[in-house]
């Protein structure tokens, strides 16, 4: 049993197609599958898909990148959202949410005071209601990091990990899981392959982010969450586990931070 912690199946790549996405990955022994959401304008998509779903579940947030449009207004609407979703067995978080100083222009004034007021409204959010959070980590670790002292929030997961080892333990001491996927099965990917061995093992949680990041023998294709279990693959190698062990221990610590997934029949 897999779980993707990261898959945006209402991203338009996978249009018409989400049915079929969704019960291959199923047949491949990916049990959940959770989506989150990117703006308020797709919030009743992703949570759509979880219930139409069985293998599925979902998040809501706003990702840094759509902060440039977003407004006061979408915060209140995304607090009313988690209200209303706190009813819904499907809804496990609040994500995708965070910081993103790597894109042009997103680093720069006034948009980076932006993407920091939204990300700690939205870690308000979260904190208020109990939930974990799946955080976006591009080139803003330790931004990140520094909110979340000041706000503490339940855990959750920094997506697509790609930090320094002290910034990882720093993330694990708060209560967060680090999430890998197709970036690892790149030789070349050396420190994020290093961590993914030498991080403890209760750390690491897999994900596809599908329909980016597809791993190396996707040449560049559409990334799918069928292929979780052969990421998964390329984690036991590194870590010279068994697959069925890696399985346990991902399924196991993505039950432990998002508690609402682990209760999910």
């Amino acid at each position: 049993m897999w779980i993707d912690t990261h898959c945006h199946l209402d991203a338009s790549e996978f249009a018409g197609e989400t049915g079929e996405i969704a019960a291959m990955a199923q047949q491949q022994g990916v049990s959940r599958i959770v989506i989150p959401a990117i703006e308020r304008g797709n919030f009743d998509t992703v949570r759509a898909l979880a219930q139409q779903h069985p293998n599925c579940a979902y998040a809501l947030g706003i990702h840094p990148i759509f902060v440039p449009q977003a407004a006061l207004d979408d915060l209140a609407a995304l607090r009313a959202a988690v209200a209303a979703a706190m009813d819904d067995p499907r809804f496990v978080a609040v994500g995708e949410i965070g910081l993103d100083f790597f894109v042009p222009g997103l680093r720069d004034e006034p948009l980076r005071e932006k993407q920091e007021f939204f990300y700690s409204e939205q870690l308000k959010i979260a904190r208020d209601f109990g939930l974990p959070v799946l955080l976006h980590v591009r080139r803003s670790q330790d931004i990140i990091l520094k909110y979340l002292r000041r706000i503490a929030v339940p855990g959750g997961i920094a997506h697509a990990f790609n930090g320094s080892f002290q910034q990882a333990q720093e993330f694990i001491r708060l209560g967060f899981k680090l999430g890998f996927g197709g970036a690892m099965t790149f030789t070349r990917a050396q420190q994020i392959r290093r961590l993914a061995a030498e991080l403890p093992q209760q750390a690491l949680v897999l994900e596809t982010d599908a329909p980016d990041i597809p791993p190396a023998w996707m040449h560049r294709s559409r990334n799918s969450p069928e292929q979780l279990p052969r990421i998964g693959h390329e984690l036991a190698a590194l870590r010279a586990l068994a697959p069925d062990q890696v399985a346990r221990i991902t399924t196991d610590n993505a039950h432990a931070v998002l508690p609402r997934l682990a209760r999910l029949n």
